[in-house]
């Protein structure tokens, strides 16, 4: 796990250290004893690490070591009222277990599991030496070498499980999946626009029938690392055996959504979205790449959609401009599809070109 990002120059300044409090500490120390990493009378200081909302993340300093601590949350911290159940970290830890037997640098170590908090440890990565991705592209950092090796790793990863039925059956997360991922993003936005709800229904149909490889189900720059040996994935609390058109759009929905805060980079972030595209499709061998990105050319609208008024939205786009826009993109999408994924960044980038 990383600490926080250096701030890109329209991020304020990194908090002060927050301390885990007494009680909190107490859960974290009990749970790493019966990990067997610490001993009864061993000192430890939990630190709060900037996370996403499904987790609390700390930095555990021990006498000898830094690592990390990660407890899934029963409540997520949004506004609406989204819950999921704790298991999902079990999970997590799975997935992080194969991708490190296809792409050994692709995940941090894990060091322990306990299954009765709902915690386990990992390697604590610094953000000297593997800083977030997602600040890199909000400071202007946009290197395409850098998305097509996100892409190129995860279609490894895809690959490796593809109709693989012992890794299915080491998922049965149907259900997390369906709470934490299709609820919250595609039926929660069919609500807000129910001229659009029949699309979402379909879109919901569709990904839940399409059980094909190992997906990640969260993979999105504020989730990958750029170390010098590639990227190093975190989070994969939503890992499911499913649709890989999921993992693919909903990473590129991403590089779009940036070219809305960031308007002047959008061609780079353009870019940035075909060579992940490019690297990924290489790696499609278990169905035809054209079917695949056909599907993920009709989630992505879909998500740009969620990601402004599903439970979850996007916490840069704060400007009604800003929102309505990808608003406007994303629902002529969904009305008239386009099955090609660099079509429709042509079409994203064509738009601010349009506009000036």
């Amino acid at each position: 796990m990383t600490g926080p990002a250096s701030p890109s120059p329209a991020s304020p300044a990194p908090p002060e250290e927050v301390v885990a409090g007494l009680e909190e500490a107490a859960v974290l120390l009990a749970s790493l004893r019966r990990m067997a990493i610490v001993n009864t009378n061993q000192p430890v200081r939990f630190v709060a690490l900037a996370g996403g909302v499904s987790s609390d993340i700390y930095r555990a300093v021990l006498p000898d070591r830094t690592i990390c601590i990660k407890r899934a949350l029963p409540k997520l911290k949004v506004a609406a009222d989204w819950r999921a159940p704790v298991e999902r970290n079990r999970w997590e830890v799975e997935w992080m277990r194969v991708a490190a037997g296809i792409v050994p640098t692709a995940v941090p170590a894990v060091l322990g599991e306990d299954r009765e908090a709902g915690c386990f440890a990992m390697a604590y990565l610094g953000a000297d030496d593997h800083p977030l991705w997602k600040a890199l592209l909000a400071g202007g950092r946009i290197d395409a070498g850098t998305a097509a090796q996100a892409g190129d790793t995860l279609g490894r990863i895809h690959a490796a499980t593809a109709d693989r039925a012992d890794i299915a059956a080491r998922f049965p997360t149907d259900a997390i999946f369906y709470a934490i991922r299709l609820e919250p993003y595609l039926v929660a936005t069919a609500r807000v626009h129910p001229d659009l709800a029949p699309r979402f229904a379909a879109l919901v149909a569709a990904t839940q029938l399409n059980k094909r490889v190992l997906v990640h189900g969260d993979f999105s720059p504020k989730n990958i690392l750029i170390g010098r040996a590639g990227p190093v994935i975190l989070d994969a609390e939503c890992a499911w055996y499913g649709d890989p058109a999921f993992d693919l759009a909903f990473v590129l929905n991403h590089l779009l959504l940036k070219g809305a805060w960031r308007r002047a980079w959008r061609a780079r972030y353009g870019d940035a979205f075909a060579a992940l595209t490019r690297a990924y499709l290489s790696h499609v061998g278990w169905e035809a790449p054209a079917a695949l990105e056909a599907r993920a050319a009709l989630l992505l609208p879909a998500l740009m959609l969620a990601r402004i008024d599903g439970k979850s939205p996007v916490e840069y786009l704060a400007a009604p401009r800003e929102r309505d826009e990808v608003r406007a993109f994303a629902r002529a999408l969904l009305q008239d599809p386009e099955a090609h994924l660099e079509r429709i960044a042509a079409r994203w980038v064509a738009t601010r070109s349009a506009e000036g």
